[in-house]
């Protein structure tokens, strides 16, 4: 059977609304780790994991930062239009559209917008003692469920980042049934996020302490970091039958050459956190194969199915030393490309040996992605354990340390 025809009915499992953890623990390393290694399972916590991971190892965090990006408007009737910024259009760019202090337009969902016909809505804010209007048109609706917003305002001292921080909510997942706190802002971002861009967080990452990440290096376990900006599409159900039915949603990626180059060196050792760490790293095979085959002008893309349509014979290294030696060509600091992999069971993975994640929802992506990992035979143990064992379940829930078979 080819992975298109996989049925997302055969990856349900039972998840009662009180296994869903609404918030995260006190302390974020006192989480419980479920650690499956040669299809046996054990039981540890967070704070235990410089002790689960060998001298040797190389820790791959993604550093992205979950944006205030959900902007409530108010119309003159009272209704009150949503607007949940995606992805950046003009400028592209995150650095740069954050910068901007004059206008920029958004990929947005929007919500009620039967209540918003026409016209730019507006919102006068204050911001760092300055009153600033702002305002958004619908400039551009796409074939799904996205409009291209127009932001634009009247200070340019003020840029969109001081209008996120002041204006926008942080988007906490809609299973979690509750709006967003004031405590969410430190509770839904990693200790070492930094690069502005997501509406999610990489919820692997959420239990990690800065004594955790201390001992993990006094343990000899290396660390490396790369950059996805996770989209609202991870939360996307998965609504067809069969998963060849199921657009995977592009996410933009950033891969900085000396990444490559340690992972080149220890690539028996590479330690995913999260599985948007996995969908990058994964990535880069694909993208060093296109580098390889059009040194000059590669298509920095990874297509939903290109894993499981095309034959590549080239090795994991010599994918690799392709995009280094493109990198280096081009002075180039990171490769930035865009990926829609979609990893299921048949896939196979070429530089991910372990991986720290949460427990997924049932019938997602995330969940095939769990069983392409660890085996269509093993995904419903791990899981069975965690329900019988109280383990707390998604975002804020706890994790898993999950060793790839050889």
């Amino acid at each position: 059977m080819t992975p298109q025809h996989i049925r997302i009915a055969d990856y349900d499992y039972p998840l009662p609304d009180d296994r869903i953890a609404k918030y995260p623990l006190e302390e974020r390393d006192h989480s419980k780790l479920l650690v499956w290694r040669d299809s046996s399972i054990a039981e540890a916590h967070f704070y235990d994991l410089p002790d689960c991971l060998q001298t040797g190892d190389l820790l791959i965090y993604n550093n992205t930062r979950v944006i205030q990006a959900r902007l409530h408007f108010h119309k003159e009737t009272g209704a009150q239009i949503e607007i949940f910024c995606l992805e950046p259009q003009a400028p592209n760019d995150y650095l740069q559209v954050f910068q901007e202090t004059e206008s920029c337009v958004w990929k947005c969902l929007v919500g009620n917008l039967k209540k918003w016909k026409d016209g730019v809505l507006t919102q006068t804010l204050l911001i760092k003692g300055e009153f600033v209007q702002i305002q958004a048109e619908r400039i551009a609706a796409d074939a799904g469920m996205t409009h291209d917003i127009r932001f634009s305002w009247n200070n340019d001292n003020i840029t969109f980042a001081d209008i996120l921080e002041h204006f926008g909510e942080l988007p906490i997942p809609p299973y979690l049934n509750r709006a967003t706190e004031e405590s969410d802002k430190t509770t839904y971002q990693t200790v070492y996020s930094k690069i502005d861009g997501s509406v999610a967080a990489p919820t692997a990452g959420l239990h990690f302490t800065k004594d955790v990440i201390r001992r993990l290096a006094l343990n000899g376990v290396h660390e490396d970091e790369v950059t996805l900006h996770v989209g609202a599409g991870t939360f996307q159900p998965v609504k067809a039958d069969e998963i060849g039915d199921h657009a995977m949603h592009r996410e933009m990626i950033s891969v900085n050459k000396t990444t490559i180059t340690d992972i080149l060196k220890n690539l028996e050792h590479v330690v995913a956190v999260g599985t948007t760490s996995v969908r990058t790293l994964e990535s880069l095979y694909y993208l060093g194969c296109h580098i390889h085959a059009n040194p000059e002008a590669p298509d920095l893309t990874v297509a939903q199915w290109e894993p499981y349509e095309n034959a590549y014979t080239l090795s994991t290294e010599e994918a690799l030393k392709a995009i280094v030696d493109y990198l280096t060509r081009k002075h180039l600091p990171a490769i930035e490309a865009a990926t829609q992999i979609m990893i299921v069971p048949g896939f196979r993975f070429r530089i991910v040996r372990k991986m720290i994640t949460n427990f997924h929802q049932p019938k997602s992506t995330l969940l095939l992605l769990i069983a392409a990992f660890v085996g269509n035979e093993h995904w419903h143990d791990i899981y069975d354990y965690a329900l019988a064992h109280d383990f707390r379940f998604l975002s804020y829930g706890d994790s898993s340390l999950l060793v790839r078979p050889q």
